[in-house]
């Protein structure tokens, strides 16, 4: 096993390493002066729920450096993702297209399958303007070459092609070789990240961190061989080990509390692995004087249930329940929604906040438009760049949201969302139709699909003329299944 002090050793600051052969013609580097552009820190976790921080408001939650984001800049409290699982959202993340446009319409589970290198990604505009781009972390894009990160934008790739495994001694790739890692992976992707910063001091660059964290184990369990997100660092474990967390809904009928409350306690104790990680890259930021002039962004790839409504997970979630286990896949709020958070000193107004509706569509023109560059012509781009918003100005802005999930035979799933209204309809006729008044009940609580009142069914109708409308824009192939009669 060797150690990260090891593969740093690989590194020369002089160059840049890639994983596959061809990519240097392609990818220009920075030139070796400074430019008047600002650096940019992108960090994602994995199944972070939009709950799940101390400013969310949530008391049982240690993430005081998350915390200290949302004072310092700007938190965006209605970001979306347009797909609820990690896959398809990091496809729209880098292209700007709805899931069923790019071909991924659930997490990857083949490795033959991946993101058609075809599709513009906002990482090569970075490069083709001089930025030095790297992704530390997850891909899950594609583990095949022909789906590297590298061919993507990336300069360089340090982390996992594949959707992640465990919390410890993770197999890491660095300059394109695999080999496992000692250490706990927030711990190890973190100082990847700070080596890359301090190589690259001098910018512009673009880091993309892509935490796995907190997505529980998928090669520990428990001893009844349940999911767990142990091992853990002590310092994040100890002050959750023995907390008697509270639940979300602990009166749902048949929730499985014990079992809840266990999976809530290592939840919370992943979360701070990651929040004490990103503590540790601030303090390397402020070392470096280059707080200054640097963009750091914390989200993550979808949102997540713990109890909610009965389940736990996220769109391909499961029922929480002591008398059933089977899928729920969903596109309830907690799926979707992302803690979101944006600092940039002297451009975007500490303890800010933008309540418009958000989605990762939008990622792609607005980093762009922070860095100036112009996105190339003829790329088809489903987002708007929201910076306007993040620098305090009066502009129209529309806050519906179109979002899809398709699970594997299991619910093909479409929603229109509005800020008061939203209408969820299964193509495929698993998942009961469901209509939520978001204003009465956040929680999703009642499904008013049924109800003979004539507002409630014009407002289905109105959502439902949306919801087609849209998927018609795109060319949805769920629009196959409609039924001429409509609803």
């Amino acid at each position: 096993m060797k150690t990260r002090r090891d593969f740093l050793k690989t590194l020369g600051f002089g160059g840049v390493a890639f994983a596959l052969q061809g990519c240097t013609n392609r990818l220009k580097l920075a030139s070796s002066g400074p430019l008047p552009k600002p650096n940019i820190i992108f960090i994602m976790t994995d199944d972070q729920a939009p709950w799940a921080f101390g400013a969310a408001p949530n008391p049982q939650a240690r993430t005081p450096n998350m915390d200290r984001l949302c004072a310092e800049g700007a938190r965006l409290t209605n970001c979306f993702v347009t797909t609820p699982v990690c896959s398809p959202s990091r496809a729209s993340l880098l292209t700007s297209r709805y899931s069923t446009e790019v071909g991924i319409t659930d997490f990857i589970k083949s490795p033959k399958a991946g993101l058609d290198v075809s599709f513009a990604a906002w990482p090569r505009v970075f490069a083709d303007a001089g930025y030095v781009t790297a992704l530390v972390g997850k891909w899950h894009l594609g583990e095949m070459d022909k789906y590297h990160p590298t061919l993507y934008g990336y300069h360089e790739f340090t982390g996992f092609r594949w959707g992640g495994k465990v919390s410890k001694d993770p197999e890491v790739e660095v300059n394109g070789r695999v080999s496992r890692v000692a250490g706990y992976e927030p711990d190890i992707l973190t100082d990847y990240a700070t080596d890359f910063i301090r190589r690259r001091k001098n910018g512009p660059f673009v880091l993309s961190l892509h935490f796995w964290a907190p997505h529980a184990s998928t090669v520990y369990k428990t001893q009844k061989g349940e999911h767990t997100w142990l091992p853990l660092k002590d310092e994040d474990w100890l002050p959750f080990k023995d907390k008697d967390v509270t639940l979300p809904e602990p009166d749902y009928p048949n929730l499985d509390i014990p079992r809840a409350k266990r999976m809530m306690r290592e939840y919370l104790a992943s979360v701070a692995s990651v929040d004490r990680n990103l503590g540790r890259l601030l303090i390397a930021m402020d070392e470096l004087n280059l707080a200054h002039n640097t963009v750091i962004i914390f989200t993550s790839d979808n949102g997540y249930n713990m109890g909610h409504n009965g389940i736990w997970a996220k769109g391909n979630a499961e029922y929480l329940l002591t008398n059933k286990r089977t899928d729920r896949p969903n596109l309830y709020d907690n799926s979707l929604r992302v803690p979101t958070f944006i600092r940039w000193p002297g451009r975007i107004r500490p303890g800010s906040t933008v309540e418009q509706t958000i989605s990762f569509l939008d990622w792609f023109p607005t980093l762009t438009a922070i860095a100036g560059l112009d996105v190339p012509k003829d790329t088809i781009i489903r987002g708007r760049n929201f910076l306007p918003l993040l620098q305090g100005q009066s502009v129209e802005w529309d806050n519906d949201l179109f979002a899809q999930y398709n699970m594997r035979g299991a619910g093909d799933m479409r929603t229109y969302r509005t800020p008061r209204w939203k209408l969820v309809r299964d193509f495929k006729h698993v998942i009961k139709d469901e209509l939520y008044d978001l204003v009465k009940d956040p929680a999703e609580t009642t499904n008013l699909i049924d109800l003979p009142d004539p507002g409630i069914q014009k407002q289905r109708e109105v959502l439902n003329t949306k919801l087609l409308a849209k998927m018609r824009s795109i060319n949805d192939p769920a629009l196959q299944q409609v039924n001429n009669a409509g609803l």
